[in-house]
């Protein structure tokens, strides 16, 4: 597995401190946040899944624990829009240059707006994906909100 990725380039790049951790990655798994951090002997809630929706027409990458749920109404109203859906999976590849299983918020293709969970701000470190299937970024949750210009929101189902 490779270990530099476009996601660990772009931190490294910006000076972001993080480690990598790799796992088995079960493509047959329901809930691959939940599958990673079973791997990782870590609670759920520390390895924060990225997902892919379409507010009102414009893209927007999510960031929130594994074990939770996004709400289409909340993020929309994080993102000033009315209405959302999750994006089509190839759609989602294309967009941010990664394969499902695999998107990391870090070093998309093309930049878009980003949301992180709050909730993840009151741990001091979590976990990413970091580009590939079977790697995670483990970094502070405000390096997120630094390194993607992200914003932070309630946007939990």
């Amino acid at each position: 597995m490779a270990k530099a990725t476009r996601a660990t380039q772009m931190l490294d790049k910006a000076g972001i401190a993080f480690t990598l951790h790799t796992y088995d990655y079960d493509p047959t798994a329901d809930r691959i946040g939940m599958q990673a951090a079973e791997a990782l002997g870590v609670p759920a809630d520390q390895v924060l899944k990225t997902l892919m929706a379409m507010i009102d027409n414009q893209p927007v990458c999510v960031i929130l624990p594994s074990d939770h749920e996004v709400s289409m109404k909340k993020l929309a109203a994080a993102v000033g829009g009315k209405s959302g859906q999750m994006m089509k999976p190839a759609y989602a590849e294309r967009l941010s240059g990664y394969k499902v299983g695999g998107i990391s918020p870090f070093g998309q293709t093309r930049k878009v707006k980003t949301v992180l969970e709050e909730q993840a701000l009151g741990h001091e470190r979590v976990f990413v994906n970091g580009g590939q299937r079977g790697l995670q970024i483990r970094l502070r949750p405000q390096d997120i909100l630094t390194a993607l210009g992200a914003s932070a929101a309630a946007i939990i189902a």
